[in-house]
């Protein structure tokens, strides 16, 4: 099928010195409306010359807004926070018309992006320095927090607003000015809230947004004047990030894919389980890297627990995102055919797929990009359906015998981002808490996002850098700490030591 322009499709900005900036490089990329396999926008593909311009205005807004006053600083991300608590659901519309997600979907990934802007907030306490009187005779020590300077946030497609608040509200409180690259799948909500943040009194240069592909990230990570940078994506994307960024002396954190897993115990709550197997599995149709996509469970109970999954997948009403449905479709046409093409690779691999998403009847447009909740049982361990990070409505059923046996597969994938059991056994679930090599676990709990004030990120292949998203790792992240003596001399001092300095 042949996808065409709507007949008013319009071409994004850049947001660059606190105002829209026209792309000049003459290139472009198509933004689709999901649910209708229309072309709605073009966004501007930045050129480096772009690049460099958007650096080069968020370094010059540096010493104006890091040397406003913490009462300042508090007062425009507070604003900000109350201007997107009010208009959060013009901001969902947008994120649905982009992504594709259903509306309520869209309002929870705000909400949970809010919580870092409230977390930033508390600024002025958590970045506070310490204070040592008199470690050696009249000589004091302590430390204080600075910003880095201009720093780079690279953002992916499936969540455009929470994951870049991950970042910058942190980022601009300690003082930083930030350069925002958004996915060009879904560009709008970066521009959206660069306008908000001018009205809530951010300098202009404070916040900018540059539209584009790899010329634009290249551009980023090579720059001189860019300090750090904050990415979320791919594994291998995240690899290749975190390598360039750090062989130019950048500081680093690069959040990678996963392959989360699931431990159902015989002894757990099997409706719990399979409730919360669906909610995982399919919320965003699967375009989550805290998604369930291996349902791991011990033997006895796998077949009525895939049989609650089944009935409750046949329940879901799969659609246009902006009416009552469940799950809406996935970012892109190109995306929904590889996704599922693993339903044929699950097949060939002598799995059973109990629920086909390729013959889902969507409340939509037939143009839409549609895969249904997708079910498959008895997927080998050796099949790149169980393997590879598949980031769709697909969700995969690995058998085992026992606890002991479900841990050792956890462990044995190369990502660590998330994982859950579940369970009515405490001493179990405080084993698993323990034994699983997974930065992020939950116990009766399917995706174990942690709150603002702890820290996002996984273990092994599904992280790389210096630390974790938001929380007291991100105050760490975007601010260098100085250490320093202080003596101030009184009529009792003098005389000459040529000795090493001690207490």
């Amino acid at each position: 099928m042949t996808i065409i322009d709507a007949p008013a499709t319009t071409t994004l900005s850049h947001w660059i010195d606190g105002r829209p900036v026209e792309g000049a490089s003459g290139r472009t990329a198509p933004v689709y409306d999901p649910a209708l396999g229309q072309v709605t926008k073009r966004v501007p593909l930045a050129s480096a010359e772009e690049v460099d311009a958007a650096v080069a205005s968020a370094k010059a807004a540096f010493p104006e807004w890091s040397g406003q006053s913490i009462t300042k600083r508090l007062a425009v991300l507070f604003n900000f926070r109350e201007l997107l608590n009010a208009r959060k659901a013009e901001l969902a519309e947008i994120l649905t018309s982009e992504h594709g997600k259903v509306l309520s979907d869209a309002a929870g990934e705000i909400q949970r992006g809010l919580e870092v802007v409230e977390f930033a907030l508390s600024f002025p306490h958590v970045t506070k320095g310490e204070f040592s009187q008199n470690v050696s005779t009249g000589i004091d020590v302590y430390s204080v927090r600075e910003p880095l300077g201009v720093v780079g946030i690279i953002s992916p497609f499936n969540f455009p607003a929470m994951v870049p608040m991950w970042f910058f509200p942190i980022a601009l409180a300690t003082g930083n000015t930030v350069v925002l690259k958004p996915s060009e799948k879904d560009p709008s909500a970066a521009n959206w809230i660069a306008g908000l943040l001018a009205e809530a009194g951010l300098p202009a240069g404070a916040f900018t947004v540059v539209h584009g592909d790899k010329v634009a990230v290249d551009g980023l990570l090579a720059h001189p004047d860019v300090r750090s940078i904050s990415f979320v994506g791919s594994t291998p994307i995240a690899r290749y990030i975190y390598a360039t960024a750090a062989a130019n002396g950048k500081r680093v954190q690069a959040l990678g894919g996963a392959k989360n897993h699931m431990l159902v115990l015989p002894d757990a709550d099997l409706d719990l389980a399979a409730d919360a197997a669906v909610n995982a599995g399919f919320g965003s149709a699967g375009e989550r890297c805290m998604a369930i996509s291996a349902l791991v469970v011990v033997d006895t109970v796998a077949d009525a627990l895939v049989a609650k999954i089944a009935e409750r997948i046949a329940t879901l009403r799969t659609g246009d995102g902006r009416r009552n449905c469940d799950m809406g479709p996935l970012v892109t046409r190109e995306h929904r055919d590889k996704v599922a093409s693993y339903i044929d690779v699950a097949l060939a691999d002598g799995a059973t797929v109990v629920t086909d998403g390729r013959e889902v009847n969507p409340d939509g447009d037939a143009n839409g990009f549609w895969l249904g909740p997708t079910l498959i049982d008895k997927v080998p361990t050796t099949s790149a359906v169980y393997r590879d990070e598949i980031f769709g409505p697909v969700l995969s059923v690995v058998r085992v015998h026992s606890y002991e046996e479900g841990v050792a597969l956890i462990n044995a994938s190369p990502y660590g981002n998330g994982t859950a059991i579940f369970t009515n056994d405490g001493g179990a679930a405080r084993r698993f808490q323990q034994e699983v090599t997974v930065g992020m676990i939950g116990i009766n709990v399917p995706i174990p996002v942690p709150v603002a004030y702890y820290s996002f990120g996984g273990w092994k292949d599904s992280l790389f850098g210096d630390a974790k998203a938001y929380g007291e790792n991100g105050f760490r992240f975007f601010t260098n700490e100085k250490a320093i003596t202080s003596r101030w001399l009184d009529p009792s001092h003098g005389g000459i030591n040529l000795g090493f300095p001690t207490n």
